[in-house]
Formats: C-alpha cells, sequence, structure tokens
C-alpha cells in the first residue's frame, strides 16, 4: 500500500525541520528501525528510523530544503496488499499514486559505497561534500569510528578554477546559515537584549587540584579526569550547598529547580551546544566525568536529544584549551548564570611572609542575571566554587 512520509515533529517547539540528507535512494527496501533520512531542526541533527517495514517509492523534498513538520516529504510501500487508507503514522498516511520524478542522488551524498556499506559521516560533512562536488567514499574520517566530518571535506580551494573565480569576485561569498546557526543566532541576540547581565571575576589557586588530577590519571587506566570535569562537579556542589540561587526567571516568577544539574558549552560542527548533566552537584567526580563524556560524543556527533539540552541554572563555559586568560559569557536563555573558565597559569604572588611564591591558578568569570541575583549573592555562590576547587579531595566522593 503506497503512503506518505511526512516531515516528522521532534520536539515540542518544532513547527519545520531540515532535509539534510536521504539515506535511501527510490526503490530501495527497509526494516523497521532503519534509518530513512537526516533532517536538522533547530537544535540538532537526526536520523529519522522507519517505523515498519517497506520500500522507499519517491523523494519529493531535496537536501537543504525547509519543510513544515506534517508535511509530506515521499512516498513509500508498506509492501501490504489493501484498500488505501487516509491514516498512517510515521512515516505516514497515504494518498493517491504519483509518477517518482525525482532525480537519483549523486555519488558527492551518496549514503552507500557500491559495496552496499554506509559511509559514516556527519550531516555537516554530507552537506559540505555535495556543495563541493567531493565523493564521501574517496574521503577517511578522523571522527570515532572512522566518521567523517567536515574538516575532512576538502575546500574547493584545492581546483584552480574555483579559486580564480573566487579571486576575480572581490565582493566575497555569502552562505545561508543552518536552521541550527540561524537558531542559536537568535537565542544569542535575544539573551543579550533581554537578560540583564553582569559580571564578577575571580582567581583560584588550582594547584593541588592540578595535582590531584595528574595523580588519579596516572595511577588508573579507566575514567581520564579533566579539568572541567571538577569545575563541573564543583559548580554542581556549590548549587547543592546554595539551593536557593538554583533557580532561574520565568514570565510567572522565579523557578526552583529539583536538582543540581549543569550545563556544559560544547563546541560542534554546528555550533556551540549546550549539554546539561543531571544532578551533577551529587555525583563524584569519576561518574561526573563519565556522563559529561557521554554528551560531549552525543552532541559532537549530532545525537544530542531535546532533553539533553534542557533545564539547569547555569552552564560552564571552559575556553582553558585555547590560551584564554579570561572570558566573559552571555547567558544561555533559560538559565541564569554561566561560568566562564580560562587557562591555567604559572605565576609568582607573594607567600605569607612576602617572598615570591608560584602558583597555578585560573580566572573565573560569571556572569548573572540580575533579575535573579544580586551583586552580593552572585560573588557568595562564586566562592563557594572557589572553596570547591580549593579542596578537590572533596569532589571525589558523592
Amino acid at each position: 500500500m503506497r503512503r506518505e512520509l511526512l516531515m516528522p515533529k521532534l520536539g515540542l517547539t518544532m513547527a519545520e525541520g531540515v532535509m539534510t540528507e536521504w539515506l535511501l535512494v527510490p526503490g530501495a527496501a527497509f526494516k523497521a528501525g532503519d534509518s530513512i533520512f537526516i533532517i536538522e531542526s533547530e537544535k540538532a541533527a537526526v536520523e529519522v528510523p522507519a517505523d515498519a517495514d517497506g520500500v522507499l517509492l519517491e523523494i519529493i523534498a531535496q537536501p537543504g530544503e525547509t519543510v513544515p513538520v506534517g508535511t509530506p516529504i515521499g512516498w513509500w510501500d508498506d509492501t501490504r496488499a489493501g484498500d488505501e487508507s487516509p491514516a498512517s503514522s510515521p512515516p505516514a498516511p497515504s494518498a493517491a499514486p504519483r509518477i517518482d520524478s525525482s532525480p537519483a542522488p549523486t555519488a558527492a551524498h551518496a549514503p552507500e559505497a557500491a559495496t552496499g556499506e554506509r559511509v559514516i559521516a556527519t550531516p555537516l560533512a554530507r552537506r559540505l561534500a555535495q556543495q563541493r562536488g567531493v565523493d564521501l567514499r574517496t574521503l577517511r574520517g578522523s571522527g570515532p569510528r572512522g566518521r567523517i566530518r567536515a574538516a575532512d571535506v576538502p575546500t574547493m580551494d584545492a581546483e584552480p578554477a574555483a579559486a580564480a573565480s573566487r579571486a576575480a569576485a572581490p565582493e566575497g561569498s555569502l552562505r545561508k546559515p543552518t536552521a541550527i546557526e540561524s537558531k542559536i543566532a537568535q537565542r544569542l541576540v535575544a539573551a543579550k537584549q533581554q537578560i540583564p547581565h553582569f559580571y564578577l571575576s575571580s582567581e583560584v589557586e588550582v594547584s593541588a587540584l592540578v595535582s590531584l588530577r595528574s595523580e588519579i590519571n596516572a595511577a588508573q587506566s579507566g575514567v581520564r579526569l579533566t579539568l572541567n570535569d571538577f569545575l563541573v562537579a564543583a559548580v554542581g556542589r556549590a548549587l547543592v550547598d546554595m539551593p536557593q540561587y538554583n533557580r532561574v526567571w520565568t514570565d510567572d516568577g522565579f523557578l526552583g529547580l529539583p536538582t543540581a544539574d549543569v550545563g556544559m558549552a560544547v563546541n560542534t560542527e554546528r555550533g556551540l551546544m549546550v549539554a546539561v548533566l543531571r544532578d551533577a552537584g551529587r555525583l563524584p567526580v569519576s561518574e561526573v566525568s563519565r556522563g559529561a563524556k557521554a554528551l560531549i560524543e552525543r552532541a559532537r556527533t549530532g545525537r544530542l536529544g531535546s532533553a539533553d539540552m534542557a533545564g539547569g541554572a547555569i552552564t560552564v563555559s571552559n575556553a582553558g584549551m585555547h590560551d584564554v586568560t579570561a572570558m566573559s559569557s552571555i547567558i544561555n536563555p533559560g538559565q541564569a548564570m554561566i561560568l566562564g573558565v580560562g587557562s591555567v597559569r604559572d605565576l609568582f604572588r607573594p607567600d605569607a611572609a612576602g617572598a615570591p611564591a608560584l602558583r597555578r591558578e585560573i580566572t573565573l568569570v560569571l556572569s548573572a542575571d540580575h533579575r535573579v541575583l544580586d551583586g552580593v549573592s552572585a560573588a557568595e555562590f562564586l566562592k563557594r566554587i572557589r572553596e570547591h576547587l580549593a579542596r578537590p579531595l572533596g569532589l571525589l566522593v558523592a
């Protein structure tokens, strides 16, 4: 029976999606659970699986098209005989047959090699390959399990004709932002316009923390702890210690949050994402590390769900790996604070006797929503974070 394939609704606020890639060509059979296509919503790129066995008949929506939720994007056959009915689930309702006039995908975005083995690549890498005329099957991926990333796709600068064309066009090039990039831009503008930010900065002595981390990592072959793991754990503990600051502003008033969730800013090929680690304040740092690594991996491979990015009163944005002394960050909409973290620096400070002593420090900058915290309360909260970092042994246990 011939049925329509509809643009699915992946979240309560999703109104439209961008068709990123078809993983099957017309005529291909699939089983329940097989991924049929990839769409990009305002938050993430998601592979959409089939709910039942069938055959893909026709492709309507082409890669790059923005399609409202519930709109037909193709046709499929459930391989069962019978009268066509108007009701179905995604892949969804049926209608009268129509002739397939859609062009077959080119090699630039072919999802499978000639052997039938699927090429593993991020949605952005597939889009870039299509734009640049690159066959993904000729590339070697640098991501997990050989996944091809955007950085693995050669630029058009390698083609003399393209380079010469750009040289002759002084006006530069214009690229339309993706749905995610547009949404991030809108949220950042709204955050800066609507949230009354203020900032507090403080230096934290982390010699004990750096030494403890090195000793733990040298003594085990399992979880490798990072400084960011300790930062997330310290922020979570501060929320547990001071639950009055674990709240956010809403149109209806202050919303107190039930668990000490902490967001983590993650740089991905689709832009900066915030992944939220649940109840981080009640976890030992080893469990924080495991949870953080899993969330970061999902974010960078486009598998972060809407629930993974919701909630929390504060996010940790760590720029320490980029040799940054300090960073003042923009609060993630829906939250009340964000902690910008700089690089570890070696410098001399006077000791108790006034003699120079070598110390290891990081600079923390707390951006706070003035509707939720005033200067004194934000200073108290930042001080509590510093205290946990200065006594890192306490973060090893729940």
